[in-house]
């Protein structure tokens, strides 16, 4: 459904004028398949979200494509209403003057019945309709982000991009969130592509997961073979959790 093919990426380095680049992806090439969780787990200047950014079209990449049902993300036909992505910083995701009702009525504009659907999105995701007038600001990080998952489920995607999605968010709350995405997945039969440093979380929801580290894929595994992982920097990640 979702393919990335030899995706490569820089940016300038050391100011506006400079002509040097540094290379944050290299030749970076996977497939997503619908109804299938795919994490990509890597340190903090890996490339991930650099990744994640060129999943979602919101960046292009310098070399390579990405396509969505063999179309260009680039291609805004292409993502709308079929991509969407929740972030870790569920606070600057929210418009703060919006209440919960608008900011999940903002990717339904000109449907029909947008009244009776809000309160089933708030549903589905654990929250009852008097949360509908609450502003940002009187949510806790938990509900700020059920409030960004309904609206990222609010257009049917059959993709959702998750950036750290429940790193920001208490353990026990994190755990009700990735159920929450589980849950989600199998009622809309979407795709995720799950994008962390939290090998734990990833193991808890993912089907397959990517190891990434400086900009390129070092081993793509299976969840249940997790284990049995080969580069030595998969083992390493690893060795940091004592369960999984």
């Amino acid at each position: 459904m979702l393919k990335v093919d030899c995706v490569e990426k820089s940016y300038k380095k050391g100011g506006l004028f400079s002509r040097e680049k540094q290379k944050i992806l290299k030749n970076v090439s996977f497939e997503c398949r619908r109804g299938e969780c795919l994490g990509i787990i890597g340190e903090s200047g890996s490339g991930k979200s650099t990744l994640g950014r060129l999943i979602l079209g919101i960046e292009k990449p310098d070399r390579g494509t990405v396509l969505f049902e063999g179309k260009n993300i680039q291609d805004r036909k292409v993502r709308v209403g079929n991509i969407s992505a929740v972030f870790q910083d569920y606070i600057s995701s929210i418009n703060p003057f919006f209440t919960v009702e608008e900011a999940i009525m903002e990717p339904l504009k000109g449907q029909k019945e947008i009244q009776s659907k809000i309160d089933h999105l708030l549903n589905q995701v654990g929250l009852d309709p008097s949360y509908r007038k609450k502003y940002p600001h009187e949510l806790s990080g938990g509900e700020a982000q059920r409030v960004c998952i309904a609206r990222a489920i609010s257009t049917e995607p059959k993709c959702i991009l998750l950036d750290e999605a429940t790193s920001s968010l208490d353990v026990s709350v994190q755990t009700q969130v990735l159920d929450l995405l589980k849950k989600l997945k199998k009622s809309y039969n979407m795709s995720y592509i799950f994008i962390t440093h939290d090998i734990q979380a990833a193991a808890y929801i993912c089907d397959r997961v990517i190891f990434f580290r400086n900009g390129q894929i070092e081993e793509i595994v299976k969840t249940e073979h997790l284990k049995d992982v080969q580069s030595e920097y998969a083992r390493k990640l690893l060795q940091m959790i004592i369960t999984f």
